[in-house]
């Protein structure tokens, strides 16, 4: 162990996810691992004590997102998140939200639920002439 309490051979790997801010507690990170989704170097890791190092290239699901991820250093605190970005190289970033993806407002006309206009059109219809 080296004075700052890390281990020298590299750090946790839920402690590691949340000092880069991809998690926000060390039990969400923990669990994370414990569902057997995260990969370290394309192995599978089910125990938040793996230990990662520089160099580990991590994978793992976030959102409706594959993570891809290089770790660079490893972390002394969870400080703001530019000084999270530095913590790793992002090798498959993940792609922006299309513009339909965005904007719930539009829609197709005549779809969804009709308005008063359309309903006094219908009663005309079903009352006949």
């Amino acid at each position: 162990m080296s004075g700052s309490g890390e281990p020298v051979g590299g750090q946790r790997i839920d402690r590691w996810l949340w000092f880069a801010r991809f998690l926000k507690s060390r039990t969400l990170a923990a669990a994370l691992v414990a569902s057997g989704k995260m990969r370290v170097n394309g192995e599978r890791v089910v125990k938040a004590s793996r230990l990662v190092r520089p160099g580990d290239v991590l994978t793992f699901p976030l959102g409706p997102h594959i993570r891809v991820i290089e770790v660079v250093s490893s972390g002394t605190r969870r400080g703001p998140a530019a000084e999270a970005r530095g913590l790793y190289a992002d090798l498959a970033p993940p792609a922006p939200l299309a513009a339909t993806e965005t904007s719930t407002a539009a829609r197709e006309p005549g779809s969804g639920r009709p308005t008063k206009k359309d309903r006094r059109r219908t009663d005309a219809l079903k009352d006949g002439p």
